[in-house]
């Protein structure tokens, strides 16, 4: 299914991206994976003969046109785009700043749209799909996750939207929202200590319906099953063990 075919995916170099690159590559695809840190990404890289690695910040406007050159540099073509790198943070409303608001949009909001902009000529010419990734309080209320929730809830509207404007091209548009995955996600991205981390995932476990943490591989295999199914466009998929409906 994959032979020949060529996907970006942001934030590669563990979690959900390495999961979904490592699944892709075994079916065939190459696949450029970025992140902020060479030596993890390297590492990820060396994974599968499949996957390479390129550097970038998704949060960096300068890196889309980047990322896009070093596929095209490689393969001469992008078929599947996903957008996974996230942030996020625990922001309490009496506590919020400017600088806290525009570095969760830059990463969550500005780098998948600047990515998917570059991107869409070689997309256009491959009828190829864009996959973004949201969460669960995309959706979901919760008591300190505002500004974390509003640019997953941003990212799906923009899949809904660029799902219906880029139909014409040919390129499909969906958003896989994602529970709470066993990574590095509340250490490295939420800023939690060892003993946060362990009460909040105690709180996660205890609230959703069938008892436990994701972990990456629940959320490569949508990945995965997204890219390949060619007619779903404009949906938003809940891959969360039923977090989003208690």
């Amino acid at each position: 299914m994959f032979q020949n075919k060529v996907a970006i995916i942001t934030g590669g170099g563990g979690g959900i991206g390495l999961a979904a690159a490592q699944m892709l590559a075994e079916k065939g695809a190459s696949v450029l994976i970025t992140g902020r840190t060479k030596a993890t990404l390297d590492e990820a890289a060396a994974t599968h003969p499949n996957i390479k690695a390129f550097v970038a910040d998704a949060s960096d406007p300068q890196s889309a046109a980047k990322t896009v050159a070093e596929a095209l540099g490689h393969w001469g073509r992008i078929d599947i785009l996903v957008n996974n790198a996230g942030g996020g943070s625990i922001q309490p409303l009496d506590n919020v700043n400017a600088k806290s608001i525009n570095n969760i949009f830059a990463i969550n909001v500005t780098g998948p749209t600047l990515l998917a902009s570059a991107a869409l000529p070689s997309l256009e010419a491959t009828k190829g799909t864009i996959i973004n990734i949201s969460s669960t309080y995309g959706s979901k209320a919760g008591a300190g996750l505002s500004l974390y929730g509003a640019s997953k809830a941003a990212i799906e509207h923009l899949t809904r939207c660029w799902a219906l404007e880029l139909a014409p091209k040919g390129i499909r548009v969906n958003s896989i929202a994602s529970g709470p995955v066993e990574s590095a996600f509340l250490k490295e991205r939420m800023g939690l200590s060892d003993e946060q981390i362990e009460v909040v995932k105690e709180q996660e476990r205890s609230a959703i319906p069938l008892g436990r943490r994701g972990v990456p591989d629940d959320i490569g295999a949508w990945i995965v099953h997204v890219a390949e199914s060619g007619w779903i466009t404009g949906q938003i998929i809940a891959v969360d063990g039923g977090l989003v409906i208690t």
